[in-house]
């Protein structure tokens, strides 16, 4: 990969059709990117559902990577990820999926398109996303937000279960 190059932080989550498996084929979905290098993944974490209480556990989990890709054709590559991976969106917020893809953080880009917000708006709302993200940068300055740390530490992490390195 050549050029200039972004640091990025993506969000993975599913919570149907295997849902471990799906994360993890995420994961590798990311690292086979054209201009994207995975840099490090977190664990794996089973979470609480959010937003939607009536649906099953995710498992949730944050890799950091390289791109030469702007933020919307990262995003771009993400959705067909996830539509190739089998996720239909409807419209519905916050329900059951095969596979979830957020870009988090870009850099330390501040936007607001339709469609692209960066860094994601609920992000320092959530324990799901907080807790894979300090384990791979606790220290990172979230814009508008304030350190990824600082912001776990004011969330509810009830719920949320780190897995063993090799979760069945």
């Amino acid at each position: 990969m050549s050029g200039v190059l972004h640091r990025a932080y993506i969000g993975l989550g599913s919570n149907l059709d295997g849902p471990v498996r799906q994360v993890r084929r995420g994961i590798a979905v990311l690292h086979a990117l054209p201009q994207v290098e995975s840099l490090r993944a977190s664990a794996l974490y089973r979470t609480a559902p959010w937003g939607r209480l009536d649906q099953p556990p995710f498992i949730n989990a944050v890799v950091e990577i390289e791109t030469g890709l702007a933020p919307r054709p990262l995003l771009e590559a993400l959705l067909e990820a996830e539509r190739a991976a089998g996720r239909r969106r409807d419209g519905t917020r916050w329900g059951p999926r095969v596979l979830d893809l957020d870009v988090l953080l870009y850099d330390d880009a501040c936007i607001d398109e339709p469609g692209l917000h960066l860094p994601h708006p609920r992000l320092h709302e959530r324990a799901f996303v907080l807790l894979p993200l300090a384990e791979l940068a606790p220290g990172l300055l979230v814009p508008r937000q304030g350190r990824v740390e600082q912001l776990l530490s004011g969330v509810d992490c009830a719920g949320c279960e780190r897995l063993a390195a090799d979760p069945a």
